[in-house]
């Protein structure tokens, strides 16, 4: 009788699980095959899911199993209690209730006493078992979330992957340390955004330069000719998640994504009122002052539409009557640009608010003439030129060597791999080409920090060296005001308001002088 079944032994043990001596993968094993001998049962296969959890049945070996079931390789399925099944009461359900009995298999679960094929009180109770089952993951998911929480407002960085610019300290595990490598590419898309630059154009300026993407840090491609958008391209999300992270200023931010239940992987953004924020748990790439700055830019230049003509003023136009955005747009016939309420254009019909049609070239000249003439008003010259003998350098030595101190840690661990990779090629686990792929990236990376840890050295040597002169000559070029760049007008103006009247408004950057 016992041979006419096919027996397939699953098992599983999940991350949560893993500290349970009794529940681990050696431990299932042996007891199932011990029951399998003593009831002269024949196994055809074993399915085993390490690490994988009971509130979903999104695991490769039992999915492998139910395959075999549809195939009709296996007619009989024994665990060792019915937790290792699956622990949601639901899903475990429509398994043993109706799948099984619906395709003749048998299902025993060892340690509940539970056998399809037989009646006992035991099956009677069984659905009872999984809602236990699943109050019990439930319970642990809740326990969980709490320590992490706890460890999150504690400053501790919890989370998997490092953020862009910094990698775990290697005495430290939760705590975060400056990648050099990275930091400098961070310090860049913050100086292009200070100069005025939007995300796309930003996005557009690194991948020109061959700047490598965050994610080419985690999955390198080998073939340096293909560049994809995953790995070799820059978009406009990853300048927006880079420039508005308080993780930069060395504070951590943590808790900005959760799970919709803890039976389900999907991750869902949680509210920024319900982020768990730290401040100054590690080592800052950008300072406070400039960070701040920078937000306080990025209405002005983000926001703006990417357009192959530039203009001087896009983005800091609004209509002074509805106060919405005022665009400016090109005139194939004329030639000419124009500026044009969005308001209005987008509900023209409704006559919500009228077109504040200006031609852009004299409305830009008459704003640029009104900017000058007010800086001129207030700004004494004279003490301008005389605070550049007051300035003093800036002592950065420290900084400086803790960004040699990490690039040298960085080729240690290097280095490492390269041995490690080379014992790997003599053990046959990668092959001789792979071998030689890997180890060419590696003498590349080293060789780059190597750069890097000369280029700081004679930035430091003249870190306190000042150019009065190159200083005094970019004073003058501000105070002749002849060639304003878009950098000085985000820094001068923060909105200009346009009315149907032709009347203007800027709004400085600056308190008003009494």
């Amino acid at each position: 009788m016992n041979n006419s079944f096919k027996v397939g032994i699953y098992i599983r043990l999940s991350r949560d699980d893993g500290n349970l001596e009794s529940d681990s993968i050696v431990s299932q094993r042996s007891l199932l095959k011990q029951y399998v001998k003593e009831n002269n049962y024949t196994v055809i296969d074993e399915y085993v899911d390490d690490g994988f959890s009971g509130t979903n049945f999104d695991r490769p070996a039992f999915k492998k199993m139910m395959k075999d079931i549809e195939l009709g390789k296996i007619n009989m399925i024994i665990t060792k209690d019915m937790s290792r099944l699956g622990r949601d009461y639901i899903g475990t359900g429509e398994l043993i209730e109706k799948y099984f009995p619906n395709n003749n298999i048998r299902y025993i679960a060892i340690n509940d006493g539970i056998d399809t094929f037989t009646d006992n009180t035991n099956n009677d109770i069984a659905p009872f078992k999984a809602i236990m089952n699943d109050m019990y993951a439930k319970d642990i998911s809740k326990k969980i979330k709490t320590s992490l929480h706890s460890r999150m407002k504690e400053g501790l960085y919890v989370s998997g992957r490092c953020p862009f610019g910094y990698m775990k300290d290697p005495t430290n595990k939760n705590h975060l340390v400056i990648n050099a490598e990275q930091a400098d590419t961070v310090k860049l898309v913050f100086d292009l955004a200070l100069k005025g630059n939007t995300y796309h154009s930003i996005a557009q300026y690194l991948t020109e330069k061959k700047i490598k993407t965050p994610a080419s840090y985690y999955n390198y491609v080998w073939n340096k000719n293909c560049i994809s958008q995953e790995y070799g391209v820059w978009v406009d999300t990853t300048i927006k998640a880079i420039l508005t992270n308080r993780i930069y200023v060395g504070d951590a931010v943590q808790g900005k994504t959760k799970k919709i239940n803890y039976k389900l992987k999907k991750m869902v953004k949680n509210s920024p009122n319900n982020y768990i924020i730290v401040e100054n748990t590690h080592d800052a790439i950008i300072d406070r002052k400039t960070f701040n700055y920078v937000q306080s830019l990025l209405p002005k230049n983000v926001k703006r539409p990417e357009k192959k003509r530039f203009y001087l003023l896009d983005g800091l136009l609004y209509c002074g009557d509805c106060k919405h955005r005022i665009t400016i747009r090109y005139q194939n016939k004329t030639g000419r640009s124009y500026t044009t309420c969005d308001y209005y254009r987008t509900y023209s019909k409704y006559h919500v608010c009228t077109t504040h049609t200006n031609n852009y070239g004299n409305l830009e000249k008459v704003i640029l003439d009104n900017i000058k003439a007010i800086y001129k008003k207030y700004l004494d010259i004279n003490k301008v030129k005389e605070s550049i003998d007051n300035i003093n350098p800036i002592d950065n030595t420290l900084e400086i060597k803790k960004q040699i101190e990490s690039l040298k840690f960085a080729n240690n661990k290097l280095t490492e791999t390269l041995d490690k990779n080379y014992m790997n090629m003599l053990k046959g686990i990668i092959d001789e080409e792979q071998y030689i792929r890997i180890n060419k990236n590696l003498k590349e990376k080293i060789e780059n920090n190597k750069l890097s840890i000369y280029n700081l050295k004679n930035e430091n040597n003249k870190s306190n060296k000042i150019d009065k002169r190159q200083i005094e000559k970019y004073i003058n070029e501000f105070l002749s005001f002849e060639n304003p760049t878009r950098e000085l007008i985000i820094n001068l103006v923060e909105k200009i308001y346009i009315y149907q009247d032709k009347t203007i408004d800027i709004i400085f950057t600056f308190k008003n002088v009494t």
